[in-house]
């Protein structure tokens, strides 16, 4: 709550500071000359974007990090935006990522180079829900922070895998509950509206199925993995 309120007084100032300076110009309309497409209450596009993922991991005991080495990886979905105001709009942002991150172990009981390492592929369906702050628009551009909760669905869990690490598989559970939490700037462009923005993606539940064995070297001292991931996205709309 803290940062967003840094976030949002952050915006006021700039948008304070740009109507001093900057001078009138031509404004574009998005939608080629067919209306303001913020006057719309419906508006819908689509996004592409990248995506880098990471977990956090609690420990029941102080021990040797787990290191997570990380991947670049792609995001597509499409979008459903409702005007409440000027300022305010509910946005439905329901798409996929391709997800892969490399963990390593240390273990005195690992023998064998393979022992050490696990790569975990994920494919997560995303659907966030999510409130978009704007400032006053400034010209052809529009600054914003986001926020809100999503919901994801792991195609690549291995939730229902009957082996675990002692056959090389790492596990996860299936559907993973979220909060998001980002920034970026509306560009009004004569044919469209283009958006780049950078995003957190904060897992709330803990994501690991443990392995059979309660000593296990891969699950036995984790007492929660939570995934958290920075999409940098571009819409269009």
């Amino acid at each position: 709550m803290r940062s967003i309120l840094i976030l949002i007084s952050l915006m006021i100032g700039f948008q304070v500071a740009s109507a001093q300076s900057v001078k009138e110009k031509i404004s574009n309309d998005a939608t080629g000359g067919q209306g303001q497409i913020d006057e719309k209450r419906y508006t819908w596009g689509y996004f592409l974007g990248l995506n880098s993922y990471d977990y956090k991991f609690d420990y029941n005991e102080v021990t040797d990090d787990i290191f997570v080495e990380t991947s670049m990886g792609f995001n597509v979905g499409l979008i459903g935006d409702l005007k409440i105001n000027n300022y305010i709009n509910l946005r439905l942002e329901p798409g996929i990522s391709f997800v892969t991150r490399t963990l390593n172990f240390e273990d005195p009981s690992f023998t064998m180079p393979g022992d050490f390492e696990r790569e975990v592929t994920s494919t997560y369906i995303n659907v966030p829900l999510l409130v978009k702050f704007s400032t006053k628009r400034l010209n052809n551009w529009k600054p914003f922070i986001v926020g809100g909760a999503s919901w994801s669905r792991n195609l690549s869990s291995n939730e229902e895998n009957p082996n675990d690490n002692s056959a090389n598989q790492f596990r996860q559970v299936t559907n993973v509950f979220n909060y998001e939490l980002g920034f970026g700037i509306d560009f009004y462009l004569y044919y469209f509206k283009f958006t780049p923005s950078i995003r957190g993606v904060f897992a709330i539940n803990d994501e690991l199925v443990r392995d059979v064995d309660p000593n296990s070297p891969y699950t036995g001292n984790i007492s929660s993995m939570q995934s958290r991931g920075i999409f940098l996205n571009f819409t269009f709309q």
